[in-house]
């Protein structure tokens, strides 16, 4: 979407004081813009002249009466990848846009990581060592396992690319089947039952989007089998959890590494909590030292492209709830 060129545009910056998330470095932003840093609920004074929104409070989820309440706002940039919470039909007359890339390599690392911690039984390893006892065992090979990848976007790609470094055969999945330059073929999701019955672990990296919400249930699960691995870092409402916790009990597959739940955080009584073969993660997969000012790179770039009236970066299709492409 191309813009008019601005002179002097006021960024309202919603953000609020929370423990997993560092402050916003608004010092980054270049001089000759006006920063407003307001809370969830600005009042009709700051929106009345504002031209962007900057959502740095990842739990915002009223982007749709602000937004009838700040006709001047133009662009809403999210400081977060996924924008489900976002999403509402008044992003019809306004751009939205995300930190796409930001978290690419350090979710793919997480990812490595719990796989191959899975794979190497280092998990067995650490419980031993609290024992004191040296017990010799073989462990598994990553090389030459096959590996699915649900999600096409860059997080997505960027797992897939790790896991072919490590001589991984890897299958992306995505929303349609297509050919791709780099993975050969991406397949449908329609298709995943199917998928998950020809790989050892299955990576879910997708967007929470009506299509993907319960994506992976007992059927998909049974079809990965005794000897498959589930990781998620996409978003928890992708698995019926229920039916995780069934499989995972019943030795369905051997286990999961988890980094987003249904519900966040997750329940102290929630059986995973203490199942031997799953990780859970607090939905930190992405957060490395400093990565809110990478995150600010993202937007002061936008923001560069904004007052020189080009088209933004990084723009989100409402109707997909993800930047296509």
């Amino acid at each position: 979407m191309e813009i008019a060129a601005v002179e002097r545009p006021v960024v309202l910056v919603v953000t609020e004081p929370d423990p997993e998330l560092p402050p916003p470095p608004l010092e980054l932003i270049p001089a000759g813009v006006e920063v407003v840093e307001v809370g969830a609920r600005p009042t009709d004074e700051q929106l009345a002249g504002a031209q962007v929104l900057y959502i740095w409070d990842h739990r915002f989820a009223d982007l749709g009466p602000l937004l009838r309440r700040a006709p001047s706002v133009r662009w809403v940039h999210a400081a977060s990848v996924g924008v489900n919470r976002l999403i509402c039909p008044e992003l019809a007359a306004v751009t939205l846009t995300n930190s796409r890339g930001v978290f690419d390599i350090p979710i793919a690392e997480w990812v490595l990581a719990a796989v191959l911690s899975h794979v190497k039984g280092l998990g067995d390893g650490w419980a031993l060592q609290r024992e004191h006892r040296w017990l010799y065992r073989s462990t598994g090979r990553l090389a030459g396992t096959r590996a699915a990848v649900v999600g096409t976007g860059s997080i997505g790609r960027t797992i897939g690319a790790r896991l072919l470094g490590l001589d991984v055969d890897v299958t992306l999945v995505g929303r349609t089947a297509r050919p791709d330059e780099r993975f050969g073929a991406v397949r449908s999701s329609d298709e995943l039952v199917s998928v998950a019955a020809e790989v050892d672990l299955l990576v879910l990296a997708a967007p929470l989007t009506p299509a993907t919400t319960a994506l992976v249930g007992a059927e998909v699960l049974g079809a990965l089998g005794p000897r498959g691995f589930l990781v998620n870092v996409g978003r928890g409402q992708t698995v019926v959890e229920s039916d995780l916790i069934d499989a995972l009990r019943a030795g369905t597959i051997a286990g999961a590494a988890l980094d987003v739940f249904e519900v966040e955080p997750l329940p102290v009584d929630s059986p995973l909590w203490s199942m031997p073969n799953v990780l859970v993660s607090p939905h930190i997969s992405g957060d490395y030292a400093g990565f809110e000012v990478e995150m600010m790179a993202v937007f002061t770039a936008n923001l560069a492209r904004w007052l020189r009236g080009e088209p933004l970066h990084d723009v989100v299709d409402p109707t997909l709830g993800y930047v296509p492409g």
